[in-house]
């Protein structure tokens, strides 16, 4: 349905007044992003097995995953996949081709098995497992790659890439719109394609089955391995360790960025809005599948263009911090925190950290919980209280 336009004028007063910065704030000027390791190759994302051996693990966009460990980085990659990319990814300059995801399986220590997401020689996503080697716990086994699915591209950008675990142990996968501008082939609201979708699996197979839970098992024409759907390019998505929530930070179009909040206890099938919404402002007259969701938190292109979704701090070492979301601006390397106070209302601020200088291509957490953030031009930070 559309929704009437007093309606929208309503729900927008709303939600501008829960992002209202005027509740207490997080005073981030008593903390610093310090140094873990520099040297990487265009990384992506910083992730850990969580296995108990302390180590993280680094993806390039160009196809190598890297191990951190006592703060020193492997001589040689865990896994190398940069024969599969194509060559835009080698060129230089912007894409967003290569190897974007990687997670590791809840019972990683026992069997051995993780998964990535990456764009192969034709720019098409391919999700593939791995298992590590049996003779080194720092090499995988490329020879054991299984293919678990693959999704045509129809344009080169606004391939999503992020892979996660949920606490109820499936995966999750985002996938962008399928690139261009403004959704041209309207995929955000088809439900008959994967794309500006995020999915939901059971990889406990030979390749993967779906959940008999997922909202849309048994529709008519509707992928049954989709969760939520209505976004743009949900570069990376996260779950709060603690309760299970999920964050969904989506790339906006011209105007706006926006964070997107799922529950713990949500049964999926939520609809963020893309192409129809895009922010808080509605840009089509299209129908939509059902009433949208509103984002929790946007930011406008006038102070930034390309959201890069963190973690909900858990860690023990910065106490203040519990329960604070973090996210950042590519383009800028602005950083925001977010949470919600007492009363259940968003509070969002821009953190003290100067913009400019990072280029924030992603977030991270250790096994413990500690917060990390990539820089896309070669470092790995972990965030400390100032001495």
């Amino acid at each position: 349905m559309i929704l009437k336009w007093t309606k929208t004028l309503l729900l927008v007063s709303l939600l501008l007044l829960l992002v209202q910065p005027a509740l207490a704030q997080v005073d981030t000027s008593q903390y610093q992003w310090v140094e873990v390791v520099s040297g990487l190759e265009n990384p992506l994302l910083v992730t850990n097995a969580a296995d108990g051996s302390g180590r993280l693990f680094v993806v390039e966009q160009t196809g190598a995953i890297w191990i951190i460990q006592d703060g020193q980085l492997s001589q040689e990659p865990f896994l190398d996949v940069s024969s599969l990319l194509s060559n835009d990814v080698f060129r230089g300059g912007y894409s967003e081709r290569g190897l974007l995801g990687l997670a590791f399986h809840p019972d990683y220590e026992t069997n051995g098995l993780f998964f990535i997401n990456h764009t192969d020689v034709n720019g098409n996503t391919v999700v593939a497992r791995y298992q590590v080697s049996a003779d080194d716990p720092n090499i995988a086994d490329p020879a054991s790659a299984v293919t678990l699915l693959t999704q045509q591209q129809p344009f080169e950008n606004h391939n999503g890439g992020n892979l996660a675990f949920g606490p109820d142990g499936y995966l999750y996968i985002a996938f962008g719109d399928g690139g261009s501008q403004g959704d041209p082939q309207v995929n955000g609201q088809n439900t008959a394609t994967w794309l500006g979708k995020i999915l939901r699996i059971d990889v406990n197979a030979d390749t993967y089955t779906v959940p008999d839970t997922n909202p849309l098992v048994g529709q008519v024409d509707a992928k049954p391995e989709i969760w939520a759907y209505g976004l743009r390019n949900p570069w990376r998505f996260t779950f709060d360790r603690e309760t299970g929530d999920l964050y969904i930070a989506d790339v906006g179009g011209d105007n706006t960025e926006e964070v997107n909040f799922q529950p713990a206890a949500s049964t999926g099938g939520e609809n963020y809005g893309w192409r129809v919404w895009e922010g808080y402002d509605q840009r089509t007259q299209e129908q939509t599948n059902g009433e949208p969701v509103p984002p929790v938190a946007t930011y406008p292109h006038s102070d930034g263009c390309s959201i890069s979704g963190g973690y909900v701090y858990r860690g023990e070492a910065l106490p203040d911090l519990q329960g604070v979301y973090f996210y950042g601006d590519y383009c800028n390397g602005r950083i925001w925190t977010l949470y919600q106070d007492d009363a259940g209302a968003w509070v969002s601020a821009r953190s003290a950290w100067t913009p400019g200088q990072f280029v924030v291509s992603s977030f991270g957490e250790d096994e413990a919980g500690e917060l990390y953030l990539v820089d896309y031009k070669g470092v790995i930070y972990r965030l400390e209280a100032v001495s």
